[in-house]
């Protein structure tokens, strides 16, 4: 008599990242699942390079054959604290598995792997999330919406209210410039962390951005006022999708409408390298920065994730919205512009 089939066991082991054969099969395996770009052992490098947090990852396997796989960053702050986060410093990360049983033997090892590196929390920014893990939906809200055809068709693609400003910005005296070297890279951090300073946020380190445009496909662009850096983007372009990722504008830019002819002339430029796809990032629900990408014409899409907090520990809290933080903001949106940027990363690389 035959014996009952009995499915293949799945396995899950710890990653070896040093090892190149290793990262250029699960950067195969990532690439069936189009979009995933946070989930690249790439990312994890430019993260670990950027900021000093250790890659990590684990992978589900049946007879040698890649099943499952979740990227991880190992996040130590002193003043944050330890957590897994998949993955760190992005907007999505999480698991990605071919069935439900690699994807549940995934969040176990995930949950063992926390309590080994005395890490109270594992964060999962999208994927597989597990049910009996807490889950959030209603936080953060994603924006992506098709590229039109041609220039012409972009802007009339935009709502006749946003249209009437971006049309402004293209008659206001105003530079565009767009690349990957190093005054490129100066500007854009100029820029950045002076917007990231008037918002209370602390600037990440300088290194982060430049591990990024060098493992990446990436560009800077940015616009100038009379030879002044007023607003600036970093992108990246993965799938036929443009990514603006970091960026933000000087005070000056509010009034010379910069960050309208900054999306505007990316989507322009995104379209002329092929992509398809604008993804205007994550904002937090009912906030500024996703009123103005509804204003847009941009569709809000609410973003799913999950944390898993270790027995009699107390769960990591990085809300910038939270009461927590709201005295911390108000004064470092007062701090000295040199302090904020001498300081900032620091503190941000434990943010993650």
């Amino acid at each position: 008599m035959n014996a009952p089939f009995a499915p293949a066991a799945t396995t899950v082991s710890l990653a070896d990242l040093r090892d190149a054969g290793e990262v250029a099969r699960i950067e195969r395996f990532v690439a069936e699942w189009g979009e995933a770009l946070f989930h690249r052992p790439a990312w994890l490098r430019v993260v670990e390079r950027g900021t000093g947090q250790h890659a990590l990852g684990l992978v589900g396997e049946r007879h040698g054959t890649l099943v499952g796989w979740l990227p991880l960053s190992e996040i130590h702050s002193p003043i944050f604290g330890r957590a897994l986060v998949s993955s760190g410093f992005a907007v999505g990360g999480g698991i990605l598995a071919e069935d439900e049983r690699a994807a549940t033997m995934l969040v176990r090892a995930a949950e063992e792997l926390a309590q080994r590196r005395s890490c109270a929390t594992v964060e999962l920014r999208g994927g597989a999330l597990p049910p009996d893990w807490d889950l959030r939906d209603d936080a953060h809200l994603g924006f992506v919406a098709d590229l039109a055809a041609d220039d012409e068709a972009q802007l009339l693609a935009v709502p006749r209210k946003q249209r009437a400003e971006v049309r402004k910005s293209l008659q206001g005296d105003l530079e565009v410039r767009i690349g990957r070297g190093e005054a490129d890279r100066a500007a854009h951090y100029a820029v950045y962390a002076e917007s990231v300073r008037n918002l209370g946020t602390p600037v990440f380190p300088r290194a982060l951005f430049d591990a990024a445009l060098d493992e990446l496909d990436g560009d800077v662009l940015t616009v100038l006022h009379e030879g002044q850096a007023v607003a600036s983007v970093l992108s990246f372009y993965h799938s036929g999708t443009v990514l603006p990722y970091w960026g933000g504008g000087t005070f000056a830019a509010r009034a010379l409408r910069a960050n309208e002819r900054m999306y505007f002339e990316l989507m322009l430029h995104a379209r002329r390298r092929g992509c398809l796809r604008f993804d205007f990032g994550r904002s937090k629900t009912g906030s500024g920065p996703a009123a103005y990408k509804k204003n847009w014409g941009f569709e809000p899409q609410p973003l799913a994730y999950a944390s898993w907090t270790a027995p009699g520990t107390a769960r990591r809290n990085i809300d910038p919205n939270s009461d927590a933080y709201s005295a911390k903001i108000a004064l470092w949106k007062r701090l000295p512009l040199g302090i904020a940027n001498r300081i900032g990363p620091s503190i941000a690389r434990g943010l993650g």
